[in-house]
């Protein structure tokens, strides 16, 4: 990442250098001229390294010094500014978020008088799908893994645990009425808990099922994926039984009657060495946010190791859940989810490993559309933002983004009585070819134990994988 003026180093005379982290006080903001003359560069260090700051008060309880720290970030960061200061924009939030929560009775009042509405919710994920490569790429892919395990089979069910976008199995309808063969009787079963989105979906698949004369019914269960009662997926003997999961499992990781838990890590001010160091030709938020927390003297770096290296966390919903979708016998399982550790015990942890998680994404949108975009802000906000707010704010039920890497998953699969299933060379083609149309470096497929891992970079995003039943 470059600076406004794009050259790369900071100069002897940078205020930074005057104003070191351990000049944290109530009086710093009073005069923030220097604040406004940082190139983006600086700005972009500094905003990191108040964030972590900020969450280390918020993690010990400190709240004057976290007080302080939000509203110096509050004079650098912006929803509408560089990738840096909008991803700030939203941590901060989320911090503030955390802290009110100790107030039950301000925070309700807070949140007392806001509106959910359905329609642009529904909105929001549509233009995911359409800015981001993520969703097209697992729908190819399971889709595919679904083609190739219903060879030859004349009953077929899927069941989609989140039955939110119809081309998925437009697509596949499309597929299927191309079998040697000949297309199956196929029954899908959607999962999802607004019925107006499963009216469209049933709307939209039977007219396509009409047009390609495929015998075809589509049954809706109005739920969320906690609530579900397996039975009423209505799986019958006879049917060769597909799964698909996107984006979803994790909300079941969390733990029935979980404390909530503060980060045992001291707050250590930082000596302002590393607010010091020139970063030459910086491409991506990513790589300055690798280099700048990884030296830092109290900084948590996040490492690919992370997931593999700490142990496996049994909950009941999740295991429950595991072991009534293993009795249905499923043919195959396509699973897609978040490849990153957001699943941690303390806030610290938590902070680094989403910071840089969602920079990457924030990147891939800088990538793509202009910083003046609506829509691109209502992704950030309304989608990115909630995710980032709830990873950070929440504890116990009431956080639901745990995302887990996809060693993680492999564990929770391979006791529930799931193996593996590599997917094809086919799979993995089509994945690379659709990925190629995006006509940017960044995206990158890279084949992990027979599973598809989609990065930004060298950033894992999103995991695809495939399981059957071991007999």
């Amino acid at each position: 990442m470059l600076q406004d003026d794009g050259s790369s180093s900071v100069t002897s005379s940078s205020p930074i250098q005057i104003f070191p982290m351990t000049s944290l006080s109530p009086g710093f903001g009073s005069s923030n001229q220097w604040l406004k003359e940082l190139k983006s560069e600086e700005r972009g260090l500094y905003l990191i390294h108040l964030l972590l700051a900020c969450a280390n008060h918020v993690s010990s309880g400190n709240l004057e010094n976290a007080n302080i720290a939000l509203d110096h970030i509050s004079q650098l960061s912006s929803p509408n500014g560089d990738t840096m200061q909008r991803i700030a924009s939203y941590f901060t939030e989320a911090l503030a978020d955390r802290i009110l929560r100790s107030w039950p009775g301000i925070y309700k009042a807070f949140r007392s008088t806001e509106l959910s509405v359905v329609s642009e919710d529904i909105l929001v994920r549509k233009m995911f799908f359409e800015f981001f490569p993520f969703l097209k790429v697992a729908f190819v892919v399971t889709n595919q893994a679904i083609v190739e395990a219903m060879e030859g089979e004349k009953m077929v069910h899927i069941v989609d645990l989140n039955a939110a976008e119809p081309l998925q199995w437009r697509a596949l309808l499309q597929d299927l009425s191309a079998r040697p063969e000949g297309p199956p009787h196929l029954r899908l079963t959607g999962v999802h808990q607004q019925k107006e989105v499963l009216d469209q979906m049933a709307y939209v698949l039977t007219e396509e099922a009409e047009k390609l004369d495929i015998p075809f019914q589509f049954n809706q269960v109005v739920s969320q994926l906690e609530d579900l009662d397996v039975e009423k997926l209505r799986v019958k003997t006879g049917e060769a039984l597909a799964i698909s999961s996107v984006m979803q499992l994790h909300t079941l990781l969390g733990h029935d009657n979980e404390p909530q838990k503060k980060s045992p890590l001291p707050f250590k001010h930082s000596n302002g060495v590393n607010l010091h160091r020139a970063f030459i030709n910086q491409n991506t938020l990513g790589e300055l946010l690798e280099k700048d927390m990884g030296h830092m003297p109290n900084g948590y770096s996040p490492s690919n190791d992370t997931a593999s290296s700490s142990p496996l966390c049994s909950t009941t919903k999740m295991d429950g859940f595991l072991n009534a979708l293993w009795g249905l016998s499923p043919k195959v399982m396509v699973v897609t989810e978040q490849d990153s550790n957001h699943n941690g015990t303390t806030l610290m942890e938590r902070l680094s490993e989403s910071l840089h998680y969602y920079a990457a994404l924030f990147d891939c949108l800088e990538s793509a559309l202009p910083r003046t975009s609506l829509e691109r802000l209502k992704v950030e906000k309304m989608l990115l933002g909630e995710e980032i707010k709830n990873i950070i704010a929440c504890e116990g039920i009431e956080r639901k983004e745990r995302h887990e890497k996809l060693e993680k998953w492999f564990q929770r699969f391979d006791v529930a009585g799931f193996g593996n299933v590599p997917l094809s060379y086919y799979a993995m083609l089509q994945a690379r070819r659709l990925l190629q149309s995006y006509n940017s470096e960044g995206y990158k497929i890279k084949e992990e134990n027979g599973c598809v891992v989609i990065c930004w970079h060298d950033r894992a995003l999103f995991s695809i994988s495939s399981w059957r039943c071991r007999k």
